[in-house]
């Protein structure tokens, strides 16, 4: 039976507006919807990090999986044949002249790099300073922003030339100064639109506190008034519902075409047109249906059969979407209950698909607990018959729930400002992504031996890149009277070895080796760019962190800070990767081509 992916199985669950934890196959995943408020800023890339593990690293049950073995095997004959063929000729397995380029000036490198990295915490203080009133970040802030980030870059490549470093020194410091510059970049423009949201929420605050003093009877008696209203209100809605279902075959409420309807999920003697309890577990919130019965009705059948125990299997439909079949099992009542077992709409990819299975089981064990002292309720004052209270209320819930991380990782949540600290900044630094957020999945330990099995894979990889550059590729430098074609052809399978180990390296081995010590649950740093069939394809799966952080804060930025079209959004984007790319290709060649 083919598996089913981890978002096709959390598409089955209701997100609930303060998020949800849903238990998939290959991890939980850890929702949080789209909030959009009057007041917030909130960015049109929402991007979500859940517990999974690398491409390569899930393919233990790919169908293929022994290619890879295969092309190990293959490269490792080669170098063998290749340090054999060496010592014949000159008496020395490998050469270490490519050594000797590499290594020149390595302490003034290291010194230099630990500055470039050093000088980023600047980015603290400064968030702490518009947090505080004395920046504002819309104007100012900005400026200062990326007229540092600016010094920063001319700084680094400026460097690389007095030093008159080669081509490996100044290619590696210019590419570090590249990923420094978007992580700061993130980190403040992230706080910026918190500390924008926050001193909103401030002065809303303000504003509710002065109406609700000047009320006879003060707070309390407002919250009363409140709860009250909130109360009355569901009962009236209630009521709504039960006449409607229980009106005869010529009055009956109208749904789509086999839709489940509330009346048709309880056979128990509960009142018709009164939703069930909801098992602990499954995750449905009203607020997310915009009063859509058909599909309360379905949610409440589920969660009924979910509780009733037995394994029952149901074909469900909503509107005109495709049939599709889940079966419960006996005894349980969590969201994780309700399987999948057919869709017949699209084809899904077979248990030897690149990404996780069910039978993917060496990944860190991710685990959330409920936390008791975060609050589940809303601003009190919600539902006031004064319009203006209750629509304050709303608006500061709204905000503290874009100010408030979801609580992924079971223990409390993370609100701003208390996550603008030093130790929350280098934390971030040694997590392997670009884009700044107030929490990320954690592993529950950081494995030693998987930190060591990378160490040894990164130098063992490195070795084999140093023999082919050794000798495949510097002794095939091109020569003036050399054809352009003879050069391609002597180059081509060096290169691409080169291309493929240097991907496994950095990709593979470095960021899974930082993100196992910073415990970063999340490790599709790639996707299978491999099986790309378009260049726009390849761009999105190949390097993950890039992307993530073009698509929040080029793309998504464009559009809704500077009111660009999609079209011309992208093709900013475009334009900046490309000019980043030949920015780094003139430093490493010193010429601009």
């Amino acid at each position: 039976m083919p598996s089913k992916t981890a978002a096709q199985e959390a598409s089955k669950h209701v997100v609930s507006k303060k998020g949800s934890a849903i238990e998939t196959s290959s991890g939980t995943l850890h929702v949080q919807p789209y909030r959009p408020s009057k007041d917030s800023k909130q960015l049109l890339a929402k991007l979500t990090f859940v517990p999974r593990p690398s491409a390569l690293e899930s393919s233990g049950h790919d169908a293929f999986r022994g290619f890879y073995t295969l092309f190990w095997i293959s490269v490792g004959i080669l170098m063998i044949r290749t340090y054999v063929t060496s010592f014949d000729e000159t008496g020395y397995p490998l050469s270490l002249s490519f050594a000797a380029l590499f290594s020149k000036d390595a302490l003034t490198l290291a010194l230099s790099d630990a500055v470039l990295v050093a000088s980023t915490g600047l980015s603290v203080p400064f968030v702490k300073l518009m947090v505080d009133g004395y920046i504002p970040y819309a104007t100012l802030g900005v400026a200062i922003q990326h007229l540092y980030q600016g010094l920063m870059l001319g700084v680094a490549v400026k460097w690389t030339f007095d030093r008159r470093w080669e081509w490996v020194q100044s290619g590696f410091f210019t590419l570090h100064a590249l990923v420094m510059l978007m992580k700061v970049h993130s980190y403040v423009s992230i706080n910026g639109r918190f500390t924008q949201l926050f001193q909103k929420k401030q002065e809303q605050t303000k504003r509710l506190e002065s109406l609700v003093n000047a009320l006879p009877g003060g707070r309390s008696k407002a919250e009363i008034d409140a709860r009250d209203a909130r109360k009355l209100k569901e009962m009236e809605s209630t009521a709504a519902m039960s006449t409607a279902t229980t009106l005869g075959d010529d009055e009956k409420l109208k749904v789509p075409s086999g839709a489940v309807t509330p009346s048709s999920v309880h056979s128990d003697g509960t009142p018709t047109g009164t939703p069930k309890p909801i098992p602990n577990g499954i995750h449905v919130s009203t607020e997310t249906m915009d009063g859509d019965l058909a599909a309360l009705g379905l949610r409440n059948r589920l969660a009924q059969m979910a509780a009733a125990g037995g394994a029952q299997t149901a074909t469900v439909t909503v509107g005109d979407s495709t049939p599709t079949s889940f079966k419960l099992d006996r005894g349980t009542s969590s969201a994780s209950s309700a399987t999948p077992l057919e869709n017949t709409g699209k084809p899904q990819p077979s248990e030897g698909s690149y990404f996780p299975s069910s039978k993917t089981n060496d990944f860190p064990p991710h685990t959330v607990e409920s936390d008791p002292s975060v609050p589940s309720e809303r601003h009190p004052l919600i539902g006031h018959p004064d319009s203006t209270i209750s629509t304050l209320a709303q608006s500061i819930s709204d905000l503290d729930d874009e100010l408030t991380s979801t609580g992924i990782n079971g223990k409390g949540r993370v609100t701003f400002p208390e996550n603008v600290t030093l130790w929350n900044f280098c934390d971030y630094q040694l997590i392997p992504t670009l884009v700044y957020e107030l929490e990320y999945p954690r592993t529950d330990k950081v494995r030693i031996s998987y930190v060591f099995e990378k160490t040894v894979a990164f130098v063992g990889t490195f070795t084999l890149l140093y023999t082919i550059t050794e000798h495949y590729i510097i002794p095939m430098t091109p020569t003036p009277d050399q054809s352009f074609l003879r050069s391609m052809l002597d180059l081509a399978l060096p290169f691409m070895l080169s291309y493929l180990l240097l991907f496994y390296i950095i990709f593979e081995c470095i960021c899974n080796g930082f993100a196992e010590i910073s415990r970063f649950a999340d490790r599709q740093f790639y996707e299978d760019w491999w099986n790309s069939t378009s260049w726009d394809e390849f761009a999105r799966k190949w390097n993950k962190p890039v992307h993530s952080f073009l698509l929040r804060h080029v793309y998504a930025s464009s559009i809704s800070d500077y009111k660009f079209s999609k079209p011309s959004a992208a093709m900013i984007t475009f334009l900046l990767s490309a000019l980043l790319h030949e920015l780094v290709m003139a430093i490493v060649t010193k010429k601009i081509r």
